[in-house]
């Protein structure tokens, strides 16, 4: 795609986002030559506009963790998008879904780093040694694209589909928890919906932080000291129908809470 192009991808998206409308085209449709490099410079444009307008970036989601999700979009590998400041949500403050598209929820394992973390090279073993603590969250997914029709590309240019993020209250050292064994159970309005393991996420969340970093290596970026780095989900996502409250229990990583309302 040229520059023209690209921005044309970005515009639209950034309108959807704004306007609370969906694409009725996929960019996939729209733009049949688009790529995977391609899709990313749309997001990064989207970034700056955000950027530019005062919002900071406070960390990283990745998504794609698991092989279900990787098979069924045809790729091999995970996706990252970006988490800035005005996406953060509080676990006592209900979201409204009038904010919202076409919401859908994860639980996740979120790691918060006090070092930087550079690729290529990255290991499981220095990710943990790089972590101030560890932390459940829920993010909130959303497409800008009509009924979630997507391909790997639509759900990159649209900031891998991410919408909000809720943090739990408590930061766990990683020396306290095994996150590979650690348990997740996920209610929806005081009902058990799943159930899942920190080895849902590539074997071992660290590993999923591991590949950002050294993926982020091929552009020259790195995992800056500070920086909320989402994991990946351990369950498949779940819709948001109607004034739903969830929580995710982690057992000795703690809980993540959240209600919406119309």
């Amino acid at each position: 795609m040229d520059k023209t192009a690209l921005q044309a991808a970005a515009e639209s998206l950034w309108k959807a986002s704004q306007e609370r409308k969906a694409l009725e085209q996929p960019l996939t449709e729209i733009y049949p030559d688009i790529t995977i490099g391609d899709a990313y410079q749309i997001q990064l444009i989207n970034v700056d506009k955000k950027k530019a307008l005062g919002r900071k970036v406070v960390g990283k989601k990745i998504g794609l963790t698991s092989r279900a999700m990787q098979q069924m979009l045809g790729v091999h590998e995970p996706d990252y998008g970006h988490v800035t400041d005005d996406m953060i949500g509080d676990e006592e403050v209900a979201i409204s879904r009038s904010k919202l598209l076409q919401p859908k929820i994860e639980a996740e394992i979120a790691f918060v780093l006090k070092d930087r973390l550079v690729g290529p090279g990255v290991t499981l073993t220095k990710v943990l040694q790089a972590t101030a603590g560890v932390i459940p969250v829920f993010e909130i997914i959303d497409s800008r694209i009509k009924d979630w029709k997507i391909k790997i590309q639509d759900t990159i240019a649209d900031n891998a589909s991410s919408a909000m993020v809720v943090l739990g209250s408590k930061l766990i050292p990683v020396d306290q928890v095994n996150l590979k064994y650690v348990g997740l159970v996920l209610e929806k309005n005081g009902e058990i919906i799943d159930t899942a393991a920190g080895a849902a996420v590539l074997g071992h969340p660290a590993l999923a932080v591991a590949w950002l970093a050294n993926k982020l290596s091929e552009f020259g970026i790195a995992l800056e000291p500070g920086e909320i780095i989402l994991s990946g989900s351990l369950t498949k996502a779940y819709e948001v129908t109607g004034n739903d409250h969830f929580v995710a229990n982690f057992g000795p990583l703690g809980s993540v809470k959240v209600k919406f309302t119309d």
